[in-house]
């Protein structure tokens, strides 16, 4: 018997095969829901949003708790497994990013479609669906094993994560019990491929920053006081020019000063992964694959850090131009950080780096978010990181191969210093799943195979125990 035909014929891969209409009904109606966390105006939409899947969960077998978290509110969810199985609590969010439904071609942003196997729609994958997931892995593990069966099973299902969780550290610390576990399921992240099942045992971190240059007191006319007027968007453009060397490396002093080599171990990890150059860009839609010198590109995504301009403001950008020397430039600056280094340290690196590089006649102001800066985490191997794997073959029908990294940012090494315990990866999105970008959607083989991924999960660590 192949490993295709026994995942056909496991009793959960049919509860959730028989009920795959239902799981679309269910998340189109969430989807339907404009969650928008870094939208004021959408507040309510993110109560609503928050009401809706402490039902499911309710529905599910679940206890639900609603915590206030600044103007979000968070899910807070559980239930009783196993007698003397482990608990683990499972991170994700239900809120989304802000969309522009002038960039989506396939429907409306919050108006979720099927098509062609695949339901689009913001929050499709990021993370409505992956939260999703974890209520038919419960309802398929109940049918397959009975209510009782599993591990003692806790859902945060945060309401911030998309603007940085700035209130998760203080519910954490502020009831401790509440969140007790033996481990954490971080269900936030990506798989490789829809048939080629790796697990996520590292997460880059992310810090972010705001660097903007002052000229002239006020916009002025660029004919007037043009060639001696400091021009904030040519000053600001050397400042960013100067980040990454000509070999695609941060030029930055000491950036790279707490990086550790690779290993061989982790370096025979993620070649074990499937890559094609071709398909990575096709999927992606990134045309082409550049960066630092020496490295491969998955090495580039999951274990070197990595500095991108995510936003740039000069002048009249929109609208009709009126030929000015600006009075500002704006750059947000996403940086990502790998295990070995810490975001403090590589804010004062930065800073020191402005300072040195800006010309003396320029003002300007270089803004760090330490506050809900995120640092990289990798999960210890062990028992637990055994247990996903086999879960994985199970829940897809095809043997794992390699192990990948998270090249995003989450809350994990958060999560894993406040509750003591280890995290492990579990997602159910693919990098052609289109996060934070037009078009987003979700492959609803993965959701299927991600709940039987997950109903797996919880069978082996409540035998393991």
């Amino acid at each position: 018997m192949t490993e295709e035909t026994a995942a056909a014929q496991d009793a959960i891969g049919a509860f959730l095969g028989s009920h795959v209409d239902e799981m679309v009904e269910r998340l189109s109606a969430w989807v339907g829901i404009p969650s928008v966390s870094a939208d004021p105006e959408r507040r309510m939409d993110g109560v609503r949003s928050a009401h809706w899947i402490a039902g499911e969960l309710r529905d599910a077998g679940f206890t639900t708790t609603l915590l206030s978290a600044g103007d979000a509110i968070t899910v807070f969810a559980e239930r009783s497994g196993a007698p003397g199985a482990p608990t683990v609590l499972v991170y994700t969010h239900h809120d989304v990013r802000h969309a522009k439904p002038e960039e989506w071609s396939e429907t409306a942003p919050f108006t979720p479609v099927l098509r062609d196997g695949r339901l689009y729609g913001r929050g499709a994958s990021d993370a409505k669906g992956q939260a999703l997931a974890h209520v038919w892995a419960q309802r398929a593990l109940a049918a397959a094993d009975g209510p009782d069966a599993g591990v003692h099973l806790k859902l945060l299902i945060d309401g911030e994560e998309e603007i940085g969780s700035p209130h998760l550290q203080g519910l954490l610390e502020g009831d401790p019990a509440r969140f007790a576990c033996d481990l954490v399921v971080f269900s936030d992240t990506l798989q490789w491929e829809v048939d080629s099942p790796a697990p996520v045992t590292t997460m880059r971190g992310t810090l972010t920053a705001t660097l903007t240059v002052q000229g002239p007191d006020r916009d002025v006319h660029s004919g007037a006081a043009s060639g001696v007027t400091v021009n904030p968007a040519l000053v600001l453009s050397r400042v960013l020019a100067q980040l990454h060397a000509e070999d695609g490396s941060i030029a930055i002093p000491g950036f790279y000063d707490d990086v550790p080599p690779l290993s061989e171990e982790r370096a025979a990890e993620l070649e074990a992964v499937p890559f094609d150059p071709d398909d990575w860009a096709r999927r992606t839609e990134t045309r082409v694959i550049v960066g630092e010198e020496g490295f491969t590109p998955k090495e580039r995504l999951w274990v070197r850090p990595a500095i991108e301009v995510i936003s740039l403001l000069a002048g009249d950008p929109e609208g009709i131009e009126r030929s000015v020397i600006p009075r500002e430039a704006m750059a947000s600056l996403s940086i990502r950080t790998v295990t070995g280094q810490r975001n403090h340290d590589v804010a004062d690196l930065l800073r020191a780096f402005v300072a040195d590089v800006m010309p003396s006649e320029a003002t300007y102001r270089l803004e760090v978010d330490e506050d809900i800066a995120q640092e990289p985490y990798a999960s210890p191997p062990g028992p637990m990181r055994d247990a996903l794997e086999r879960a994985l073959a199970r829940g897809y029908g095809h043997a794992v191969q390699g192990r990948m990294g998270n090249a995003g940012g989450g809350p994990a090494e958060l999560l894993s210093r406040e509750l003591a315990a280890p995290v492990i990866f579990l997602g159910t999105g693919l990098p052609e799943d289109h996060w934070h970008a037009s078009d987003e959607s979700i492959d609803l083989r993965m959701l299927v195979r991600g709940a039987a991924t997950l109903a797996h999960l919880w069978r082996e660590l409540a035998a393991a125990s």
